[in-house]
């Protein structure tokens, strides 16, 4: 191939609508985290959009040096859009051509390359168009893309599907991915009432199970759950097998306290994934919760239940440990890990996981949730309350207001106070006061004290499942 040849072919590739152009990979910091974000992370239309799947797949391959791995997604999503779209075959196919296409380009078949980049302009130029056409179907397939690729692809969806819907308005296809957008973006500004988008992709897409339950999770928010729950029996009564059905309904039941239905579900579909760590997380993170709902009723009820208490925890050790072996950037795996060993007496293995969360890029708030599980861990388990109020220290620098940081900020007064009901020129536990009165912004003198320590009778002496 000339060399004006070969500038011919890259202008060419550049003006294709695929996912190659589509930059699905910007503001991405981890290949490994885009991948588990499309394969396993999102809850998405897993019984429709295979070929969308499958093109996705072959992208991440070849950005993993894969190529001739990402031929084959490519040759199954050809061969699914033959099966699902006969009679748009053409159209449908544009996408995945475009990225044979650049495959080919980035293995050196310039020849094959070239191929598929002249498929693509005969189609278009039905169009009167040469390498790429304004259809809808072409803007759902990118909105169905950018869905897959998670949180910050949402808005960039959502405008594909606008766009699709100024060409085609009463397209059950569009509705659907708008519906989803509005559902995707109801937390961000500006407020948006994702029902009438839902109930309207319902009507023109009464098959599709999983918008069913995106609704319902909707309405038990607005406290509308009779009709919520109708919905997502509905949907597990049709599509009983999809996993993306069974992990949204199950979000509805944990948040219902329903914690038994929620691991049900998620079990279901853990058969179908079971190498998904995001379902043994949330698994494991039932467990946790059903271990809390005994731990607060009280000591008696925790020690006459002790055997179901021991079985519950290593149930969630159990997944939350698989959950991590599989996915170990899991945000709170491995600290609340650390908490049921920590109560467990099994210390090595508590500072083992506390010290791989806090190897985690974090949040500051989860930043301080660790510094408090952490501190608690040292004061309670370990007995040593200088690295407790070290940690508490941290977390209460971090600049973040939370409810994490105002207990830090309490526990550091308990101990100063107790300290000085001791030792009333205790000049640690001075500085202690001298640097709460500077973060609260008050004035006085920092040695005051106040008849004494505060009662710490009500603290759970232990790293507790609970961030007391």
């Amino acid at each position: 191939m000339s060399e004006t040849t070969k500038n011919s072919l890259e202008s060419s590739l550049r003006q294709l609508k695929c996912h190659f152009t589509w930059n699905l990979l910007e503001g991405e910091n981890s290949l490994d985290d885009f991948e588990d974000r499309v394969c396993n992370q999102i809850e998405f239309q897993n019984n429709e959009f295979k070929a969308t799947m499958y093109n996705i797949l072959a992208y991440i391959k070849h950005h993993r040096g894969q190529n001739e791995a990402a031929l084959e997604s490519l040759q199954q999503a050809e061969e699914l859009i033959q099966q699902e779209h006969a009679d748009q075959a053409e159209i449908r196919s544009l996408v995945t051509w475009g990225n044979y296409a650049w495959v080919y380009y980035h293995m050196g078949r310039l020849a094959e390359a070239q191929i598929y980049v002249d498929k693509v302009k005969q189609v278009c130029e039905k169009f009167s168009s040469h390498y790429r056409i304004e259809r809808p179907e072409i803007d759902c397939e990118e909105g169905w893309s950018r869905f897959k690729c998670g949180g910050n692809q949402n808005e960039r969806a959502k405008v594909c599907f606008q766009k699709a819907l100024e060409k085609n308005p009463k397209n059950p296809e569009v509705i659907c991915g708008l519906a989803i957008a509005s559902y995707r973006l109801d937390n961000r500004p500006p407020p948006q009432n994702p029902i009438d988008p839902l109930r309207q992709a319902i009507r023109l897409n009464p098959d599709n199970q999983y918008v069913k339950v995106l609704l319902a999770l909707k309405l038990h928010k607005m406290s509308e759950e009779g009709e919520g729950e109708r919905l997502v029996e509905e949907a597990l009564e049709k599509a009983p097998h999809a996993t993306d059905v069974l992990r949204s309904a199950a979000k509805l039941y944990r948040s219902k306290g329903a914690l038994d239905k929620a691991i049900e579900l998620l079990r279901k579909a853990l058969e179908r994934m079971p190498n998904n760590a995001h379902l043994h997380y949330h698994i494991g993170c039932c467990y946790r919760a059903k271990v809390l709902q005994i731990q607060k009723v009280g000591e008696n009820e925790t020690y006459r239940k002790r055997e179901k208490v021991q079985e519950l925890i290593g149930q969630a050790v159990a997944h939350l440990k698989r959950a991590d072996e599989i996915n170990g950037n899991l945000p709170d795996a491995c600290s609340y890990l650390a908490c049921f060993y920590a109560q467990a007496g099994q210390y090595e293995e508590a500072e083992y996981y506390f010290q791989k969360e806090f190897s985690k890029e974090l949040t500051p708030v989860a930043k301080q949730v660790l510094h408090l599980r952490y501190g608690n861990f040292q004061r309670y388990q370990m007995k040593c309350e200088d690295k407790a109020i070290l940690h508490f220290i941290e977390g209460v620098k971090i600049n973040q207001e939370s409810k994490e940081k105002e207990k830090m900020k309490d526990k550091l007064k308990k101990i100063a106070q107790g300290r000085l009901s001791r030792n009333g020129a205790d000049s640690e536990a001075l500085s202690l006061l001298a640097f709460l009165q500077e973060v609260n912004g008050e004035s006085g003198q920092a040695g005051e004290n106040s008849e004494g320590a505060l009662d710490s009778g009500g603290l759970f002496p232990s790293a507790s499942l609970a961030e007391e």
